[in-house]
């Protein structure tokens, strides 16, 4: 990093040394964080536009409040690189991602200034609001800020945690970064309403000036100040003809005020800082901010991978002669089908282009549905246009499916509705870490009545899969696929059923029977065809539930070794099922058990994760010929 080129971010290792600095400095610090951010995501991609957005409320925030001491709790953490470069980690900055380097989002295992985890949206309030809470209860003058936008307002725990800010004592402070994003464009009657809100400048400003008044003069004691935000409240919704719903929760409410001014938000900042009970400031930002080609496009520069830096040029590799990626191959099924049956419509949680059921959107606008960052209202109101006789496909980010737990057995299962659920992102998916992993899916969902759940090999299994589970009576339905490529230049094939509950002998032999489920059959059936002094039979099973009881018969009368291989946890996923299964019906074969470990997994590329956890071919042809 060049000196000369980064006259003020250079001298900055800790938010003290950015305090250090007059306010008329901040601009420059702001120009030369966004220009290190741009710099050095060209060339180690992740995730660009989110954090060009707040660069200007990342310094504003380390600049007034003294963290770590002060919270500052993010929400949707890909919008903290530059709260990272801030905070001790601009030399490291260029391992972010990689393996064994910084984390992809916020982590308290990794920085005290990251005091929460923070990789799915919505959590900020409820986090902060507890943290504010225990600040009280031990009598530390600590404030604590939640920032909580691109999107994540629209999920629901955020709408609870506002709800209990309004009814417990608190100081918190909630920030709302309003770009009118999540990853696509922001939906709901939420993002509308925030559009459509105004305040006066003029207002506020008095608004300001008669608080520090009061304060002086020992009118804001809690009892006075709820009493005179009533009062405000009920004159401002007079005055403007309309209710504001933060104040009409006892919420104090301030902005909207432009989110990129840094000296202004310095001084609001300030004056909000020591006042007592909880408030809102609304922001408005512009993802991309400061970067031209992001700024015009949001959607692609939230994670536009490598790129000239100079010339917005992004640097996409070919791939005109590889397979196709899962998802694009689920979205060109799913407009074949919708097409036929028009009982079908698509819903998505905020992600039309990452699950590329854009494409059925932009056919059939009519029949698709963004339900914003709300994966239990996705598949609730999946399920109750089930109950009425369409046929949803409901697609969701594994890892973000976990948030919808309930609402699967309550709203879909319980009722057996024929909602299918496909489960994008199954397995490693390599540098966003842990708290992406869809490593748990088939060992929580398995045990749950009602429920089909399949996972294909490749793209024609995929296709097919997609076709049974919309036949009348399947019930709900899962199907689970990886993130990435597939395996299969001409993917296209005539769409039929499938079996439910059957799966397939590719390879047959006699001394060891080698299950496994998903894409990962594929590189074990590369491994198997290298081991020639081994007669291996190989099972792709398909369904994890039901399980091909005819198949298993076979395997547990023929071998007495048995290797399952999975890319989910290997605590009650296929492995487990199998031993179950064999152990319930008298087999006593040897099962080695290949999965995920008992551990959250870190970041780095699928092929390092895979060998890290033993999942790598070498690893897989030794757990096969150990013991043969």
């Amino acid at each position: 990093m060049s000196e000369e080129k980064y006259g003020l971010l250079s001298q900055i290792t800790y938010p003290e040394d950015l305090r250090r600095l007059e306010v008329k400095q901040l601009p420059q610090v702001c120009s030369e964080l966004r220009e290190d951010i741009v710099q050095e995501l060209s060339v180690n991609p992740g995730h660009l536009a989110s954090s060009l957005g707040v660069v200007e409320l990342t310094v504003a925030l380390h600049y007034v409040f003294n963290t770590p001491d002060d919270r500052l709790v993010w929400d949707v953490g890909h919008q903290a690189y530059g709260h990272k470069i801030l905070t001790g980690r601009r030399e490291s900055f260029s391992t972010n991602r990689k393996l064994g380097g910084i984390r992809p989002f916020p982590s308290p295992e990794e920085s005290q200034y990251d005091t929460f985890t923070c990789g799915h949206a919505s959590n900020s309030i409820s986090a902060a609001l507890g943290m504010a809470v225990a600040a009280r209860a031990e009598h530390l003058e600590r404030k604590v800020v939640a920032i909580i936008g691109d999107g994540a307002m629209s999920g629901g725990l955020a709408f609870e945690g506002l709800n209990n800010v309004s009814s417990t004592d608190n100081d918190l402070l909630i920030i709302l970064n309003d770009n009118d994003m999540s990853i696509d464009r922001a939906v709901g009657g939420m993002e509308k309403y925030l559009l459509q809100l105004d305040t006066n400048a003029t207002y506020n400003r008095l608004r300001f000036k008669a608080s520090q008044w009061l304060k002086a003069r020992g009118m804001m004691n809690d009892d006075r100040r709820k009493g005179l935000i009533r009062l405000n409240n009920a004159l401002k919704s007079a005055l403007a003809h309309q209710q504001n719903i933060f104040e009409g929760m006892n919420i104090r409410y301030f902005g909207p005020f432009d989110g990129h001014n840094v000296e202004d938000l310095v001084r609001i900042l300030r004056q909000l800082k020591d006042m007592r009970g909880p408030k809102l400031l609304h922001l408005h930002t512009t993802k991309g901010k400061g970067y031209k080609p992001a700024e015009e496009q949001a959607t692609i520069w939230h994670a536009p991978g490598k790129f000239d830096a100079q010339t917005g040029e992004r640097l996409v590799s070919d791939t005109s002669n590889e397979p196709p990626r899962f998802q694009d191959v689920f979205g060109e099924t799913l407009l074949e089908l919708a097409r036929r049956n028009d009982r079908i419509v698509g819903v998505t949680p905020a992600m039309p282009t990452g699950c590329s059921m854009n494409i059925m959107m932009k056919a059939m606008p009519d029949r698709t549905f963004d339900v914003g960052i709300a994966e239990g209202h996705a598949v609730t109101f999946s399920a109750g246009m089930a109950k009425e006789g369409l046929q949803p496909f409901c697609n969701i980010y594994s890892a973000f499916a976990q948030r919808a737990y309930d609402n699967i057995i309550h709203d879909a299962a319980i009722q057996n509705l024929p909602v299918v659920l496909c489960l994008d992102r199954a397995g490693l998916v390599g540098q966003d870490g842990p708290t992406h992993h869809g490593a748990f899916d088939m060992a929580y969902l398995r045990p749950i009545p009602n429920l089909t759940i399949a996972s294909p090999m490749d793209e024609h299994e995929l296709r097919r899969l997609m076709f049974t589970a919309q036949q009348p009576d399947r019930g709900t339905f899962v199907i689970r696929y990886p993130r990435g490529r597939g395996v299969l230049l001409d993917w296209r094939c005539p769409l039929e059923p499938v079996g439910v509950g059957t799966g397939r002998k590719l390879r047959d032999g006699n001394d060891v029977a080698v299950l496994t489920i998903g894409p990962i059959g594929n590189d074990v059936a590369d491994v198997i065809s290298q081991l020639p002094q081994l007669s291996v039979a190989h099972y792709d099973m398909r369904f994890l539930k039901p399980l091909d009881e005819q198949l298993l018969h076979e395997v547990g009368r023929r071998f007495r070794r048995i290797v399952t291989v999975e890319d989910g946890v290997r605590n009650g996923g296929l492995g487990s099922a199998v031993l179950e299964w064999m152990s319930d019906h008298g087999y006593q074969p040897r099962i080695t058990r290949l999965g995920l470990p008992d551990h959250f997994v870190e970041h780095g590329t699928v092929s390092e994760l895979r060998q890290l956890v033993g999942l790598d071919n070498e690893s897989i042809r030794r757990s096969i010929v150990e013991g043969c």
